[in-house]
């Protein structure tokens, strides 16, 4: 099986990088990767989601939305107006236009098999309508003090596809974000409170009555600084050229419902034969803010 790698895979299970990892099994679904003070959560049951990624006890990813309470002798709220893919961080493949809506299953909710070491999980969805199974391998850099995420894209459809990688993390509504990009980098330009300076580019997340999506041109990386941390999320660098068709490095999108964000994260455009994968690395970073 040929292998398109863009970030080495085999770093994953590197004995010198994980050898201060920890990985548990909480329970029959979840899994936790400890580096240092930082914690991963990953939900093997549900679409091998991320459920947290915590310093010490304070969180960085949106939680799952909980009903509220219900007054004593009254039937329990209904959920109304909340988006249920509004927590955790997932992966889908690119472009969105060959999927639409809603997100496939097999990538997004559908239990994943899950293989674990004692320093490192390797987690394996099932084949989709369109071709694909994703697996994703998780561990930890000590050196490093970062956690290493390598998505795979499997093509088992039995003819030539081209497809992209794809991570959406969800994270409160509030704080800011922090890219390397110009002002041409970002389009459209108008829908969110985005300033240039001699430094990255900063979006202010705020709230309107709309949806709202921007597509970035950056370079490898960006930042998350919310309630005294900052999440930095660093990934292979693409040209506009070489991102899926209507897609981006960076993308951004804030929910109406003023709920949550999502930060995106795109590889390239990969052709890929008949038992063929891809393997792209996203390595995450938890720290306070200085």
């Amino acid at each position: 099986m040929k292998l398109h790698t863009f970030l080495a895979a085999a770093a994953v299970f590197s004995a010198t990088a994980l050898s201060a990892q920890s990985v548990q099994k909480l329970d029959e679904e979840k899994y936790s990767v400890t580096n240092g003070d930082v914690t991963l959560v990953v939900d093997a049951a549900h679409g091998a989601k991320i459920l947290s990624f915590k310093l010490g006890e304070q969180e960085v990813i949106a939680q799952k939305p909980e009903p509220p309470a219900p007054a004593d002798g009254a039937p329990a709220p209904r959920m109304r107006f909340v988006n249920p893919n509004s927590y955790g961080s997932t992966f889908w493949t690119s472009p969105q236009a060959e999927w639409n809506w809603p997100p496939v299953p097999e990538y997004d909710s559908k239990p994943y098999e899950a293989e674990a070491t004692a320093d490192a999980i390797v987690l394996t969805g099932q084949v989709s309508k369109y071709g694909y199974r994703v697996r994703k391998a998780i561990s930890a850099d000590s050196a490093d003090g970062a956690f290493i995420i390598t998505y795979s894209i499997i093509n088992e459809s039995g003819e030539v596809r081209k497809v992209a990688p794809w991570a959406i993390t969800r994270v409160p509504n509030g704080g800011y974000l922090e890219f390397d990009a110009k002002a041409e980098d970002v389009t459209p330009l108008d829908l969110m409170k985005v300033s240039f300076g001699e430094g990255p580019a900063k979006l202010e997340i705020d709230v309107a009555n709309q949806n709202r999506k921007i597509n970035v041109d950056g370079k490898g990386w960006l930042k998350f600084h919310d309630n005294g941390l900052v999440l930095t999320q660093k990934f292979p660098d693409i040209t506009p050229e070489a991102a899926a068709p209507g897609e981006a490095e960076i993308q951004v999108y804030i929910d109406a419902r003023k709920s949550f964000v999502e930060i995106e994260a795109q590889g390239p455009y990969t052709e890929l034969q008949p038992g063929e994968k891809l393997d792209w690395t996203v390595r995450w970073y938890l720290a306070a803010e200085e």
